[in-house]
C-alpha cells in the first residue's frame, strides 16, 4: 500500500501522519518524489508486493523537495528522493542530500553512462531530445545534428524554450562536453540567431509551432510528441501528424540523452529498504513500469516499450555519463547568460 502525500499538506500534519512520523514501523520506504504520473503508483504497488515494504509517499516540485530535506536536516524521514534530469540530481547531489552507495544489482543492471561515479545517484529512464521538422519544408537529410541548426539558413526558423529550463540547460553542458565552452557557446548564439521568436511555452508548445507553422524546426523531448500521438483528442493527434522527428548526430556521438533517477538520501532512517527499492527499479518488471508511465526510454536493455518507442528501432545515444551534464550546468547558465539565450 501507499500512502501519499502532496507537499501542499501543512508540515504539522503530514510529520503527525503515521505515514511520515520518525516513530513509523522498520518495513518501509519514505519516498520524497518529483514525478507526478499516476502510473508510479503502480510500480510502488509492485516493489510492496516483491518486498512486503510500504511506500510513504510525499510528492513535490523538486526545488520544493531538496529545500524540504534541507530544513528537515538529521531529523528528515526522506529514504529515497526521484526527480527528472541530471541537472537537477547534480544540484541535490551539491546540496549534500545524497549518500553513496554500492550496489552489485545496479553495477550490473545499469550501464555505467547512467550511474553517479561514486554512487551518489542512478539513472532509470532515459530522455532524449530530439528535432522536430515541418515535413512539408524540410527534408530530415538536411538536419542531421544539432549543430546544424545554427546553419544560417534556418534563420528564424527554430524555435525553442528558455535558457531557464533544465532540459536546455543539459542540452547545452553536453556541448560544453563535447565542443569546449567555445564551441558551445558558438553553438547557443547559432541557436538565437536562427531563433523564429523568443522562447516561451514548454517542449509541447514547440511541437505545436512547427505543425501550426510558426517554425520548421523545434527542439524538445520525445516522450512530448508520443504524448500528442497518443493523444484521445483529435486535435493533438492531428499537430503530431503534422510533424516529423529525428534523432540527430547518429553519425558520430549520438542523440543527447538525459534520465530520470534517484539517490538515497543523506542520513536515510530506512537505508537497507531504501537501497533495496533502487534495486527494484533496476528489474525488468519496474523498468517497464517506470518507463511506460510516460513514454520513456528503460535504462536496462531488452526491456519492453511503448509501440511507438519500439516503431522508432534503435538509434544511437550519446554515451555521456550524465552526471558530467550537472557538472558543466553552472558554465551553461553563464554561457546563456552571454549569448542572450532568454
Amino acid at each position: 500500500m501507499t500512502h501519499r502525500h502532496r507537499l501542499v499538506a501543512p508540515l504539522a500534519a503530514v510529520l503527525a501522519s503515521s505515514a511520515l512520523a520518525s516513530t513509523a514501523v522498520a518495513e518501509e520506504i519514505n519516498l520524497y518524489s518529483a514525478r507526478h504520473y499516476d502510473s508510479d503508483e503502480k510500480l510502488y504497488q509492485a516493489f510492496t508486493e516483491e518486498t512486503g515494504i510500504e511506500v510513504n509517499l510525499l510528492e513535490g516540485d523538486s526545488d520544493q523537495l531538496i529545500e524540504r530535506i534541507q530544513r528537515e536536516g538529521v531529523a528528515s524521514p526522506a529514504d529515497v528522493l526521484i526527480t527528472v534530469d541530471a541537472g537537477r540530481l547534480w544540484r541535490a547531489e551539491q546540496d549534500g542530500i545524497f549518500q553513496s552507495v554500492e550496489s552489485d544489482v545496479l553495477a550490473e543492471r545499469l550501464p555505467e553512462a547512467m550511474r553517479h561515479p561514486e554512487g551518489k545517484w542512478f539513472g532509470f529512464s532515459q530522455r532524449v531530445r530530439a528535432i522536430f521538422y515541418n515535413p512539408e519544408n524540410v527534408d530530415p537529410s538536411e538536419i542531421i545534428s544539432y549543430e546544424d541548426l545554427t546553419d544560417p539558413r534556418w534563420e528564424g526558423e527554430v524555435c525553442i524554450r528558455s535558457s531557464s529550463n533544465i532540459y536546455n540547460q543539459s542540452l547545452l553542458a553536453s556541448m560544453i562536453e563535447h565542443h569546449g565552452e567555445e564551441g558551445a557557446e558558438e553553438w547557443a548564439q547559432g541557436i538565437v540567431n536562427n531563433m523564429a521568436r523568443d522562447p516561451e511555452g514548454g517542449d509541447t508548445d514547440q511541437i505545436k509551432a512547427v505543425a501550426a507553422g510558426e517554425c520548421d524546426l523545434a527542439v524538445g523531448n520525445h516522450y512530448y510528441y508520443v504524448r500528442l500521438l497518443e493523444s484521445e483528442e483529435a486535435a493533438d493527434r492531428e499537430v503530431a501528424e503534422k510533424v516529423g522527428i529525428l534523432f540527430p548526430n547518429q553519425d558520430e556521438r549520438g542523440t543527447h540523452v538525459n534520465v530520470g533517477g534517484a539517490g538515497v538520501v543523506e542520513g536515510a532512517p530506512n537505508r537497507e529498504n531504501a537501497v533495496r527499492f533502487l534495486e527494484f527499479l533496476a528489474s525488468d518488471e519496474a523498468q517497464e513500469i517506470f518507463a511506460a508511465g510516460n513514454y520513456e526510454f528503460p535504462v536496462v536493455e531488452g526491456v519492453k516499450m511503448s509501440e511507438t518507442l519500439e516503431s522508432w528501432g534503435e538509434f544511437k545515444k550519446d554515451g555521456l555519463n550524465v552526471s558530467i551534464l550537472g557538472e558543466n550546468n553552472p558554465e551553461a547558465i553563464r554561457i546563456f547568460d552571454r549569448v542572450g539565450w532568454r
